[in-house]
């Protein structure tokens, strides 16, 4: 018998039906209908005796196929067992035009919800798409911005269609669209916003930069930065991973009297150096100088420029046309 409800859930019943005899305190096999009781879980069974409906602790439900009462019945007593069970089909389960599911619906072969229907609560069985062209639409390509949530412990995501920028996005919370990760245009084309990425330069020239001593490099203006991971002239690497990072040091008035000019790429790690002699028998007015670097780093490590002039007048300047960039490889 089919019933409307939400507990246990919706679904279907079954009645069995039974006549005791005197003293009878276990019921089991066929019913005064010829029907074998069953059952899955005594969560789900109501018991009465003549008519009035038991407590739990007044019998014993959990062989699947046995109540027992603690107290025996009574000669020509009636025990009415009442199982209850989730709503299940084998063919097709469809709202449409406004029809709703609510509650927890176990589905054994199709389910449909189109239109502006709604379906609710809990799939208690895996749904399995079947067929030599197996679909799941969601959507019926009006405009609209549909999604499938994932719901977690401490944060939620999502994937969904932004329908008025027509893209395909991933990306935090339950909200479309609000902190996209990835994001697929009408193109095909992806692109990351929150993939760990920056560009800075000096915001002015750094002059006359000491000598035998590490000077670090400042980057005062920066042209991006994705996720917020570049400060006081410093990367910090938000995860532990293979970043891409990049100098470009852009020198003028180099004093050739210097022993050495040595640029350092310092990460907390290794640091990778390029180092030259400016002995080119006269002082050089501009010098370029690159490091190009596929790093290691774990979260929290930290990245930074460095330059060290050995001997020499302190005259060389670092001019804004220099740059610091990077980001996430893999």
């Amino acid at each position: 018998m089919p019933y409307i409800g939400t507990s246990p859930s919706n679904g279907v019943r079954q009645t069995y039906d039974y006549t005791a005899t005197a003293g009878q305190t276990s019921f089991s096999g066929s019913d005064n209908n010829s029907q074998t009781l069953t059952y899955t879980d005594s969560a789900y069974i109501d018991v009465y005796q003549n008519g009035i409906l038991l407590v739990p602790s007044d019998y014993t439900a959990t062989t699947g196929t046995t109540v027992v009462l603690d107290t025996g019945a009574t000669v020509s007593d009636t025990l009415q067992i009442v199982v209850y069970d989730v709503f299940s089909v084998a063919d097709t389960v469809s709202a449409s035009d406004g029809g709703s599911f609510g509650g927890n619906v176990g589905v054994g072969g199709t389910l449909s919800v189109t239109g502006t229907s709604t379906l609710t609560g809990n799939i208690i069985s895996p749904i399995t798409l079947a067929g030599t062209t197996p679909t799941l639409t969601i959507g019926d390509a009006g405009a609209e911005d549909a999604k499938i949530v994932f719901d977690g412990n401490a944060q939620d995501y999502h994937i969904g269609l932004d329908d008025s920028a027509d893209t395909l996005v991933i990306g935090k919370g339950s909200a479309l669209g609000t902190t996209t990760a990835m994001s697929f245009d009408a193109n095909g084309i992806i692109t990351k916003p929150l993939q760990p990425a920056f560009l800075v330069n000096p915001s002015s020239d750094q002059t006359n930069i000491a000598i035998n001593t590490g000077t670090t490099v400042v980057f005062g203006t920066e042209r991006f930065d994705n996720n917020g991971d570049f400060a006081s002239n410093t990367f910090t690497a938000p995860v532990t991973g293979k970043y891409q990072l990049n100098v470009t040091v852009y020198l003028q008035y180099v004093d050739s009297a210097a022993v050495y000019i040595q640029f350092r790429l310092v990460t907390s790690n290794v640091a990778y150096q390029f180092i030259f002699d400016p002995d080119f028998g006269q002082d050089a007015t501009f010098w370029t100088s690159q490091i190009s670097q596929l790093v290691d780093m774990d979260a929290s490590d930290t990245a930074y420029v460095q330059i060290v002039q050995s001997g020499g007048s302190a005259q060389a300047d670092i001019v804004t046309a220099s740059y610091f960039s990077g980001y996430l490889v893999a």
